[in-house]
């Protein structure tokens, strides 16, 4: 399932933080995310779904996309759509998912890569499997992450950042029975590749069966731990946690997660996406594909995207059965 795999007895170590200094973080809840259908119809969960936004932010919304062998001619994507006021993190585990924009950026990202769009002041935006994999089908695996922009940067220009996957930040556990890739922000003094607004850390952990994964936290950010496979526990309650199950931790200094010694067959580890961010405590009205501070600019969002002030989507190519485009002689 990851793409992105090192041997952890040559990486960097994450020191085991001192419960009497920092205090390990409760576990406030575990919730199951329901399986539903985006864009033209391919297969998500939502991650955050049942869960109140003050134990989110700074994150808006999560979707873990797929996990599904597509037949040949099964692939999906989106449609073209509009987003302002946030900003988009494509983590892609397995397959490969190209993204194009009315601005011009865009690109294709592949195993073990992570596209970050910054949507700022607003553009039209498109998600789809690139033509050979519609034609041959194959696994598709990803998670989609929407950061929330505090008010100041709201309006910011777009912007791209392509992350490979070899970029991110190795590390291992104390004991070495835990990979940790830091895509974004710092653990341990580590930094990931990720540049955010809003500050905040996002690591993708593979637990070993039987191990136990204890890693120091920022105090004041909050912490979620996302399960992509696998099942184990958290928290020193040893809540038992499952794929597609989000935990959401309390105050403190540490997380504490642990894989059962018995995985599932298809799912050798656990596999957990840690989260966890600066609360921009900011009023949020969400509507589609807008994320602002009051409905006032969602209503004006609405409005410039209707009046084709977020862009127009750009026209594709057609070559002329007797020659060439002209102007392109």
């Amino acid at each position: 399932m990851p793409a992105i795999t090192a041997d952890t007895l040559t990486l960097p170590r994450v020191a085991v933080p001192d419960p009497a200094v920092v205090g390990r973080r409760p576990v406030r809840s575990v919730t199951t995310a329901p399986s539903g259908f985006e864009g033209e119809g391919f297969p998500v969960r939502r991650a955050f779904a049942g869960v109140p936004q003050s134990a989110l932010d700074p994150f808006i919304h999560m979707d873990q996309m797929g996990e599904i062998e597509y037949a040949p001619g099964e692939p999906k994507g989106t449609p073209w759509h509009p987003h302002r006021g946030f900003e988009t993190v494509t983590y892609i585990l397995d397959g490969i998912f190209e993204h194009q924009d009315s601005n011009g950026g865009g690109g294709t990202i592949t195993d073990g890569d992570t596209q970050w769009m910054t949507a700022g002041s607003g553009l039209l935006h498109i998600e789809k499997p690139p033509e050979h994999l519609v034609v041959s089908g194959g696994l598709f695996h990803g998670v989609q992450l929407w950061v929330n922009l505090p008010r100041a940067h709201k309006f910011h220009l777009p912007r791209y950042q392509d992350i490979r996957g070899r970029q991110a930040a190795l590390l291992a556990s104390a004991d070495g029975g835990a990979l940790l890739r830091v895509i974004a922000g710092e653990l341990d003094g580590h930094a990931g590749p990720g540049v955010t607004f809003t500050p905040i850390t996002m690591v993708h952990a593979t637990v070993s069966p039987g191990a136990r994964l204890e890693v120091p936290w920022n105090p004041g950010f909050n912490a979620l731990a996302y399960v992509l496979a696998g099942q184990g526990f958290a928290g020193e309650e040893r809540r038992p946690v499952r794929k597609g199950q989000l935990v959401v931790f309390g105050q403190g200094g540490a997380i504490t997660v642990a894989a059962d010694t018995a995985q599932p067959q298809a799912e050798p580890n656990l596999e957990v996406l840690l989260l966890g961010g600066q609360p921009i405590r900011e009023p949020v009205v969400h509507y589609g594909p807008f994320v602002m501070n009051t409905r006032a600019e969602i209503v004006q969002a609405m409005e410039d995207y209707q009046a084709g002030r977020l862009g127009v989507v750009p026209a594709e190519r057609v070559p002329h059965a007797d020659g060439p485009v002209p102007g392109e002689e």
